[in-house]
């Protein structure tokens, strides 16, 4: 049977709104996406669950209806719509576009007539329907074949309200629901019932004279105060009764099979949601519903061949030899993570069809050896997706991959750095209008005559190895239009191999220092716990609990409110840091303390667990993730220890030394190095702006802030103050990153008129930079992008945005696209170079970490003095500027201790 299902849209979005909290929902350019999250979410999930053949979304156009024009108070008392949820609603139109789902309003009438009349329209065509809003007064329209998922904890789980469930939640039947809606008044719709009537004495009144209408005409005969009250008010509960009736025969701009599901625009979806940031969502989207089958046009069509050991050096030969040899695709079957992995077979693809599939755990010597050379040989030109991994997994085997030219993920990212999905099938959809899956062939079998596992896995490597060959071609066009090839072949690609290898090398721990550390923390986070019971008389309550704490703060301590929510006023950090900075009561002080121990205990747990059986930790780095170009650490985490309390910075001391042999060769190591730039961004700006005053006062040598302040407080260096040295640091960097007035005012908690004044006078005095700054936005506004010195295209479209607050987001992107994603080019650079010169020189020492502008190394007895020569060599001439690259040093025996 066909099946309906009907949505309120804006009554979805604004529970989920208010059950998700804004500050955790936003994107990077700052608007807000709560609620438009939560419908999503909830959106797929009953399009998984419910399979309905048709779907509508209802929305309402404005409160100006019929029924305000009857009651001007309807629905008056409710509040104003959170600024955080405006502009929402747009961007759900926009989701439900993308999904090609129709969406249905009209002037004058509410979501809920649009639903009872589209409901109306589908049962006349003995459609089972189903309606999804947080409005009561759809149970009216429940019927054996109507039911309606009323939503309950925001949008996270749902009642099904079947003629049954509204029958035993309110004593009437759905279609008496308006009755005993209209006697008992709609708080939420500001239509006030009969006083002293409830729900019982309503469904009483309803069951003993059969609705509504026979209440009213038996009205002078129910007695006591409950009769007199209806008599008093029988106006009103007719007028409720009128207002609270669905409209059922709305004149609409669709019919019923104008809502047909259908499949989805791809690359709109990656469009919408790219811009909102919803990875999450759409990687669960594209694993719920298959890919439109009219935007594939079909598979891969391979001469398939699974290889003996005897075969895989003949083959290799022959489909991949010779001079200029073509590209071959390269697929690892297996597992990897935290520096190791474990392969069990490889799939190859060649531009002339040829495919061939090899179980490494069946060769024997011989064939091992012929795919281990082949797999070295870097004459033969090899392309892989996201290859880190894979790469890790053959090292395991002792069969180290190189001749890596073409890596897709990585090309898709440098096409589209704020693409938030670079799945392999979803990229061959999108670049070859195909699918991820072998080409049928006559007589309905599959390249393959299917029996076992085994070869379903074979097919599917296959079909991945060629489908990655065959999208470097269109990526490769790509990169070379948006000017990315070098940045792939010069920069990314060699880092691969660079990173991989700081992956299997980790950093080493003292795990008994970490033991030592979490004990400590542990007992932190107890003492804290126990002096905020001590401040408040001591009521042990939990100090995680938002609402314990509402009413310890607001209640009990009676302090000043923190912004308001649907679930009260916000406990998150900043308001609490704020509540404290105004009132210095203890239990804040502990509170705030407590959660600083907590999170830092946390952090070591996870740091524990990380650690491998060589006693030491192995993060795995990301290429793909910020679309400045920045690295990003994870499983665990090492470029977010926390660095700037003394609390954090004891986790650095745990990082030591690792024991000898660690590099597999007996090496003994005697300490760590740490090397970063300093003050790069401000360097950047320097080079970029060519302001003459900045490029001064780096070529000197001066203090950077205390030469600012001088100009711009028109003292002597030497007159100026520790304040005046903060404000002018604070300004330099602030805008770096597209600091405002406000920002900056807040930051130094000084008037905005101060603020303003201040960078007024820095612009008065550092033209260029005023001038760089007004350039770069102009010239993106333009183009649509901004550019790193090295030619990394960061994408903005929202800097034509209609929505002021995205408009603005963005601009302060592209102020501080070009000089974070310079900052992040450098540091690559100089991350080649000191691999290349590690190697030239035999050298044991070798990196181990990567965080921002900083690298962390392990240097073996006897190599300190020549690679710190080394180091300050290759970072202080990573690339050439109008400035000098000036590098820090420092050596100890933990990281902690080479801080400097």
């Amino acid at each position: 049977m066909s099946r309906l299902l009907l949505l309120d849209g804006h009554s979805l979005a604004y529970r989920a709104f208010f059950a998700l909290p804004a500050e955790n929902f936003s994107t990077s350019t700052g608007q807000h996406t709560n609620g438009v999250y939560g419908f999503t979410s909830m959106l797929i999930n009953v399009l998984r669950d419910e399979q309905p053949t048709h779907v509508a979304v209802a929305f309402d156009v404005s409160r100006q209806t019929f029924r305000s024009e009857e009651y001007a108070e309807y629905k008056a008392t409710r509040s104003a719509t959170p600024s955080e949820f405006q502009g929402q609603v747009a961007l759900v139109r926009e989701v439900l576009d993308a999904l090609r789902i129709k969406h249905v309003e009209v002037d004058g009438f509410e979501a809920d007539d649009v639903i009872a009349t589209l409901t109306t329209m589908a049962e006349a065509e003995d459609m089972e329907v189903l309606i999804c809003t947080g409005d009561r007064d759809a149970f009216q329209l429940v019927t054996d074949k109507v039911t309606l998922l009323y939503p309950v904890r925001g949008v996270s789980e749902v009642w099904r309200m079947t003629p049954q469930a509204v029958e035993d939640k309110y004593l009437v039947a759905p279609e008496r629901y308006s009755d005993l809606a209209a006697l008992v008044g709609e708080s939420s719709d500001n239509l006030p019932g009969v006083p002293g009537v409830g729900p019982k004495t309503a469904a009483k009144w309803l069951g003993q004279y059969g609705d509504l209408e026979g209440v009213v005409a038996h009205a002078d005969e129910i007695k006591g105060k409950a009769g007199e009250n209806l008599r008093e008010h029988l106006s009103g509960v007719l007028r409720n009764r009128r207002l609270n009736q669905l409209v059922r025969d709305l004149s609409l701009p669709v019919t019923i099979a104008d809502l047909e599901r259908s499949t989805w625009d791809r690359e709109e979806v990656h469009k919408v949601f790219d811009g909102l940031e919803f990875r999450v969502l759409r990687d669960r989207l594209f694993e719920t519903f298959d890919a439109a089958p009219d935007e594939a046009e079909g598979g891969f069509d391979l001469d398939a061949s699974v290889l003996s050991s005897a075969e895989v050096g003949p083959w290799l030969e022959e489909h991949t030899g010779g001079q200029d040899a073509a590209p071959t695709g390269l697929h690892v079957v297996g597992t990897w993570g935290r520096g190791t992995g474990d392969v069990s077979a490889v799939a190859l693809a060649t531009a002339g069809d040829a495919a061939a599939y090899v179980d490494v755990t069946e060769l024997d010597e011989a064939g091992e050896k012929a795919l281990a050379d082949w797999l070295a040989d870097e004459s033969r030109p090899k392309v892989m997706h996201d290859a880190k991994g894979p790469m890790h997994a053959l090292a395991a085997r002792g069969m180290p991959v190189r001749g890596v030219t073409m890596d897709t993920a990585l090309a898709a990212y440098l096409v589209k750095p704020d693409q938030r999905s670079f799945d392999l099938a979803d990229l061959v959809v999108r670049h070859l209008g195909r699918e991820l899956k072998a080409e049928e062939q006559p007589g309905g079998q599959g390249m393959l005559d299917l029996v076992t596992e085994d070869e379903v896995i074979g097919q599917d490597a296959m079909v991945r190895a060629r489908a990655v060959l065959d999208l470097s071609g269109p990526l490769g066009e790509q990169l070379g239009a948006t000017g990315g090839t070098e940045l792939l072949r010069d920069l990314e690609l060699p880092l691969v191999d660079i990173l991989a290898t700081m992956e299997r090398t980790g950093i080493g721990v003292d795990e008994d220092a970490l033991s030592a550390l979490e004990a400590d923390f542990a007992a932190k986070v107890r003492e804290a716990q126990q002096d905020a019971w001590d401040a408040i008389g001591g009521e042990e309550i939990n100090l995680g609990s938002p609402k314990q704490l509402q009413v310890v703060l607001f209640e009990t301590l009676g302090l000043p409110k923190t912004r308001r929510t649907k679930t009260g006023y916000t406990t998150d950090a900043d308001a609490l840091n704020d509540l404290y900075a105004k009132t210095e009561h203890p239990f804040l002080e502990a509170l705030l303390r407590h959660r600083d121990a907590a999170r830092l205990r946390v952090t070591v747990e996870g740091l524990q667990k990380s650690v491998a059986e060589d006693q030491r930790i192995h993060t795995t780095y990301l290429q793909t993730i910020a679309a400045t170009g920045r690295l990003s650490s994870t499983d665990p985490n090492l470029q977010n220890v926390p660095i700037r309390t003394e609390e954090g910075r004891r986790i650095r001391e745990a990082f030591v030394v690792g024991r000898a042999g660690a590099g597999g060769d007996g090496t003994a190591y005697e300490s760590l190095m740490s090397a970063d730039y300093s003050q790069i961004e401000m360097r950047i700006m320097a080079h970029l702006s060519g302001d003459a005053g900045l490029i001064e006062a780096f070529r000197t040598g001066e203090d950077l802030h205390r030469f600012v302040g001088a100009r711009v407080f028109s003292v002597a260096p030497e007159d100026v103050t520790a304040e005046m040295r903060s404000k002018v640091k604070a300004m330099s960097y602030g805008l770096a990153y597209g600091l405002s007035a406000f920002g900056l005012s807040k930051q130094l908690t000084i008037s905005t008129g101060e603020a303003q004044a201040l960078m007024d006078e820095y612009f008065k005095r550092f033209g260029g930079v005023r001038d760089y700054l007004r350039e770069v936005v102009a010239q993106a506004r333009g183009t649509g992008y901004t550019e790193t010195m090295l030619g990394r295209r960061r994408y903005l479209p929202d800097l034509n945005s209609s929505n002021r607050q995205r408009r603005d987001m963005a601009e302060r992107m592209a102020l501080n696209a070009p000089i974070q994603g310079s900052a992040a080019d450098i540091i690559k650079l100089a991350m080649r170079g000191v691999d290349g010169a590690l190697r030239d020189a035999g050298a044991k020492s070798h990196m181990l970490l990567q965080v921002h502008d900083e690298l962390v190394l392990e240097i073996a007895k006897g190599e300190r003095e020549d690679v710190e020569a080394l180091v300050r060599r290759e970072m202080g001439g990573a690339i050439e500027m109008d400035v000098p690259l000036d590098v820090s040093v420092g050596v100890g025996r933990s990281w902690h201790e080479a801080a400097h």
